[in-house]
């Protein structure tokens, strides 16, 4: 899903360019919450404790669902760069975002990572910390660059807490790595609204319907959410359910063969148009489940149950709660809440 690119780490060159962010750093923003440029942080992201001695002034943010968590706490003056966009950035957020420099507008490598000199680096996956892009958090943190990954991710084993608290959960950690907790306390409590909406839909709906979500097509292969993908907890919070619930991946590949035979009374697409891959768009998508045989003979196609979704709402991030008003309003339409 997040095809990788080759990358080696330049130890000498981003020991260097770490140190010098070190020594030029500033003091805090007017704007935070009363944050010291001085004051010592402690937080623990996936599993490794990070120590900062202030807040960052030169985060790099890995993929699109970092950037846009960043510019959502209004810190796009303490990032020193952007990478790794799928689509298009959000409308309430492109005028911070073009004051950052993009790094890249692809995966970022090691070198570029090196380039911008950052003090944290922010990644919403833990893929992106591999010796063939980045480098791993051990390297980095060898070098003196803490690294912080999203706690959907890489949730601890046994946990009862959510995709969605799982976020709140970053948007508190960062609003505490860079002193600004209240932007952070607006933010959740605004999402937490918009999650209790869509939950009160849930005791409206006619039984449990089942629905796959299909986020990309490679050639013939479909990618959809499994159990452990954010779409699965979205399905539950309205009353429906993932069909692909029992597989434990994000987004498994499987054949046309399997969509069918879970038999989903309707189908989510992910619009990724703006990507530009073949595949991407929704329209692709609706095309090769039509083209296929087997699909073509379900119930949801033949009565065109399809709701589509901007498939980066999909991910883990800021804009994932943007998914749920869509998938009530989607499944309003096709009659299955009262």
């Amino acid at each position: 899903m997040r095809p990788r690119h080759p990358a080696r780490l330049g130890t000498v060159a981003l020991a260097l360019s770490l140190t010098a962010v070190g020594c030029a750093s500033g003091g805090s923003d007017p704007s935070d919450d009363g944050a010291a440029a001085a004051r010592k942080t402690t937080v623990t992201s996936c599993g490794k404790k990070l120590e900062l001695d202030g807040p960052p002034q030169r985060a790099v943010a890995l993929d699109q669902s970092s950037t846009e968590v960043l510019l959502a706490l209004g810190l796009q003056d303490r990032m020193a760069g952007t990478s790794n966009l799928k689509t298009k950035i959000a409308p309430e957020y492109k005028a911070a975002y073009d004051e950052v420099k993009v790094v890249s507008p692809k995966i970022l490598t090691s070198e570029q990572l090196r380039a911008a000199a950052p003090d944290l680096a922010v990644g919403g996956f833990a893929d992106y910390f591999t010796k063939d892009r980045v480098g791993t958090r051990e390297e980095l943190a060898r070098l003196g660059l803490p690294s912080f990954v999203s706690a959907v991710d890489c949730p601890p084993r046994g946990t009862d807490r959510t995709p969605f608290e799982l976020l709140f959960k970053d948007y508190a950690d960062l609003g505490k790595v860079f002193g600004v907790e209240k932007r952070a306390e607006k933010l959740v409590k605004e999402q937490r609204a918009t999650l209790a909406g869509a939950a009160k839909t849930k005791k409206r709906v006619k039984g449990e319907p089942t629905v796959v979500w299909l986020y990309s097509v490679y050639g013939d292969t479909p990618y959809v959410a499994g159990g452990s993908a954010i779409p699965s907890e979205m399905s539950r919070v309205v009353g429906a359910r993932n069909a692909f619930d029992d597989v434990d991946e994000d987004w498994p590949q499987v054949s046309w063969e399997e969509v069918a035979k879970r038999k989903p009374d309707f189908i989510v697409l992910g619009d990724l148009s703006e990507r530009g891959k073949p595949g991407d768009s929704a329209a692709d998508k609706l095309a090769a489940v039509r083209a296929d045989p087997v699909m073509a003979k379900l119930p949801a196609v033949r009565e065109k149950r399809f709701i589509e979704i901007p498939g980066t709402e999909m991910d883990p991030s800021v804009r994932a709660v943007g998914a749920l008003p869509r998938l009530v309003t989607g499944m309003k339409d096709l009659g299955y809440v009262r």
